[in-house]
């Protein structure tokens, strides 16, 4: 499990070997035709922020290579705001005083139909809060049932799951699986989630391997930027990357940074993120890994997706609604998070085409 890997590590010792990299260390990084850790360091590196430009020209040379002229649309699926966890940062936190919603068989449809008059999405992300007792995995399978017939690629992000529970749902419709491990700072990680399952560290980071376990088809992997030194964090979450590709190399991967956004529990962040300092990031994840895909979400403004799309992401979420039913039942329920992107599926796509790139509905048919 990689909870035991983790433990080789020390957080302070890496934030240090991060801060020590050199202007070398980064030249010596971009030369190299696979990085390794220590070559990512270098390149999120500070002594890496006066290299931008090659960097950018690297990453956009890999992504070409891997992915061509194409972006993969996706969009979320809330199904339900209820939950057990005290998460600090989060609009769906349980001391939050707002309506819990769960949606029935019929509403899930009526969002599901929605969704297929926005455009011409094939992908689509099922979302939850964690509400094992409401909302468990009888649940969420008979939300994949009723998903399955109407997308050809069908994903979750939900609360960690056994093994045994991931291989069922993929019987029912999983292509993939994202979650968030938000940080991967032991030491602090309570802070943030201070009661409910989320607060289980190992049971949370393990999640991945039982995954893998499960041979669930795309695993995707996030830190929320904003907890704690973003620099470590997504270093930590890169050596779980090359874990998870040793262990379960028939799975395919994908990563997301998220900056933290405002929420209904007002949680100022601790770290920020400026856009130049995003940029440096995916850049050094596309020349660290080639084929991993990168994905930039709605929590990120129109501008600073359009500057990114072809310099080395893969993936965009676009229309999102982030409060369950919002695409037809409850358009107007809280949402976890504020969106920056407002722009409609239509005007993303016709945004993508500007640039010559060609926007991707549908990547691989579904099985029955």
């Amino acid at each position: 499990m990689f909870s035991e890997e983790l433990e080789k590590y020390s957080w302070e010792d890496t934030t240090r070997q991060i801060y020590s990299k050199t202007t070398a260390d980064v030249e010596t990084a971009l030369e190299k035709e696979h990085p390794d850790i220590e070559d990512f360091m270098a390149l999120i590196s500070p002594a890496a922020e006066k290299y931008l430009e090659p960097m950018a020209s690297l990453s956009q040379k890999h992504t070409l290579q891997r992915f061509g002229k194409t972006i993969s649309m996706y969009i979320p699926l809330y199904i339900t705001n209820s939950c057990t966890n005290f998460c600090v940062y989060c609009g769906f936190n349980h001391n939050n005083p707002l309506k819990r919603i769960i949606l029935t068989e019929e509403e899930i449809l009526n969002e599901l139909h929605a969704i297929k008059k926005l455009g011409n999405f094939e992908n689509l992300l099922i979302v939850t809060g964690e509400n094992p007792k409401n909302a468990g995995v009888d649940y969420l399978e008979r939300a994949l049932q009723l998903a399955h017939p109407l997308f050809a690629n069908v994903s979750i992000e939900v609360m960690p799951l056994k093994a045994e529970e991931y291989k069922r749902l993929t019987r029912s419709g999983l292509n993939g699986v994202v979650c968030f491990q938000e940080t991967y700072n032991r030491a602090r990680y309570k802070v943030y989630h201070p009661q409910g399952m989320k607060s289980k560290f190992e049971w949370r980071l393990n999640g991945f391997d039982r995954m893998g376990q499960a041979n669930v088809h795309k695993i995707g992997l996030g830190v929320l930027i904003g907890l704690e030194e973003w620099r470590t964090d997504v270093t930590m979450m890169a050596r779980h990357l090359r874990y998870l590709q040793k262990h379960y190399w028939q799975t395919k991967y994908s990563v997301n940074f998220p900056r933290m956004r405002p929420s209904e529990g007002h949680f100022q962040p601790n770290v920020v993120l400026e856009d130049r300092a995003l940029a440096q990031l995916i850049f050094a994840f596309r020349i660290f890994d080639h084929d991993v895909d990168i994905s930039i979400s709605t929590r990120e403004n129109a501008a600073f997706r359009d500057n990114m799309l072809p310099l080395g992401i893969t993936s965009l979420s676009a229309g999102s609604k982030t409060e369950p039913g919002g695409y037809f039942t409850y358009p107007q329920a809280l949402e976890q998070f504020h969106i920056s992107d407002e722009r409609t599926p239509s005007e993303v796509a016709e945004s993508i085409r500007q640039r010559g790139y060609e926007p991707v509905w549908k990547d691989w048919d579904g099985w029955m």
